[in-house]
Order: structure tokens, then C-alpha cells, then sequence
């Protein structure tokens, strides 16, 4: 049977309001050992990321104190997410489609169930796909890629 959205997520990601400082989400970040911070709003439904990659780009390199700063001014969004039955095969595409490196896993409701990162669909897939994935996440189009 094929693999799913759910087999290979983790699940219950770290996640924040648009209105937490970066610096608590860099120690979020620290906290759950990862480079991505799930964006929720008042209803628990996903509205953007927040990535290390976000921060220091989007911050640091231009200048400005993280500390001054909350996740709204600098998350990327719209998310783009994928269902918990959506297969592996799928999310590959839908990851290389977007070139990103970590994808959201909604349940039926719209919230976020799981995070899927790069590393977790390579170890899971066959090698031509794994090679695709990181072929086209990698591939440079001249836009900064979270």
C-alpha cells in the first residue's frame, strides 16, 4: 500500500501567533530542535511559517534587530499544506512544484496535524524520486526558498 501524508509526518508541530517576537521563536526553534515554526491564528488554523532561513534573511542580513520584531512582519505565506491522506508521491511533487523544503499536514478540519521535511519524504522514497525532490527544491529560480 502506498505511503501517505500521515506515515511520514511529525506530528503536533511547534507552533505560534503572528504576534510572538522573534526571539521567542528563536527559542522555539532551539526548543524542538527544528528550523520551521508553524503559524496559527485564533482558531488554530495555519496561516503561514516562520523559518530560521525567514530571520536571518529577512531580518539580520538587513540591519535589523530580531528583538524589535514579531512573526507577522517577516512569515512567509500563504501556507502550503497537504492532507493527512495525501500519498508520498504527492507530497513529493507538491514540495518540488512550491521548491520548498517542508510542508504542512492539515487534518479535515484545516489544522495543522504534522510537518513533513525534506529529509523525511527522501528517507521513505524510492531513489529516482528522492534525487527529483532534491533536484527541483534545489534548483535556483532567483527566489530566497524556506
Amino acid at each position: 500500500m502506498a505511503k501517505r501524508a500521515r506515515d511520514v509526518m511529525t506530528p503536533n508541530p511547534a507552533c505560534c501567533s503572528p504576534d510572538t517576537s522573534l526571539d521567542q521563536v528563536a527559542r522555539m526553534m532551539i526548543l524542538n530542535n527544528c528550523g520551521e515554526i508553524v503559524v496559527v491564528d485564533t482558531s488554530d488554523l495555519p496561516i503561514g511559517v516562520i523559518t530560521d532561513r525567514d530571520i536571518v534573511c529577512r531580518i539580520v542580513a538587513e540591519g535589523k534587530n530580531p528583538i524589535g520584531h514579531t512573526v507577522d512582519s517577516v512569515m512567509t505565506a500563504p501556507v502550503i499544506a497537504v492532507s493527512e491522506d495525501t500519498s508520498l508521491d504527492e507530497v513529493t511533487a507538491t514540495m518540488a512544484r512550491h521548491q520548498i523544503r517542508r510542508v504542512l499536514v492539515v487534518d479535515e478540519d484545516g489544522c495543522c496535524a504534522g510537518i513533513i521535511a525534506q529529509a523525511d519524504v527522501v528517507l521513505d522514497a524510492s531513489q529516482d524520486n528522492a534525487v527529483q525532490l532534491v533536484r527541483e527544491v534545489s534548483r535556483n529560480t532567483g527566489r530566497a526558498s524556506r
